[in-house]
């Protein structure tokens, strides 16, 4: 059996998360689409999957929390999201994101 990797750093996890093929580092644009850094990719929130999720905090300062976001695309992208929480929070990626865990969850409710 493999041994728990202790993922308490943000680097730790992106390390893993590569290794596992999520190679894109993803943002979202003035207009409120995910992107590729390089704009090459554009996706809408219907397009985009949050696979999983893990939040950080400072070890000084609780004012430095953030949330890394694994995500992958319909045409079988995989990258990463990352965001701030609070006064620092960059609220385009807030707004895309909650979009697609809503509709996420409305997905699910109608499997059942």
């Amino acid at each position: 059996m493999e041994d728990k990797v202790e993922e308490r750093s943000l680097v730790n996890v992106l390390n893993r998360l590569r290794k596992d093929g999520y190679k894109n580092d993803f943002k979202v644009n003035a207009d409120g689409t995910l992107c590729t850094m390089d704009d090459k990719s554009v996706f809408s929130v219907g397009q985009v999957r949050i696979v999983d999720f893990y939040r950080f905090e400072g070890e000084s300062n609780p004012d430095d929390m953030s949330i890394l976001y694994a995500i992958e695309t319909d045409n079988g992208l995989k990258g990463t999201i990352s965001n701030s929480y609070g006064p620092y929070a960059d609220e385009k990626v807030d707004n895309f994101l909650k979009q697609v865990e809503d509709l996420g969850k409305n997905l699910d409710k109608r499997d059942k």
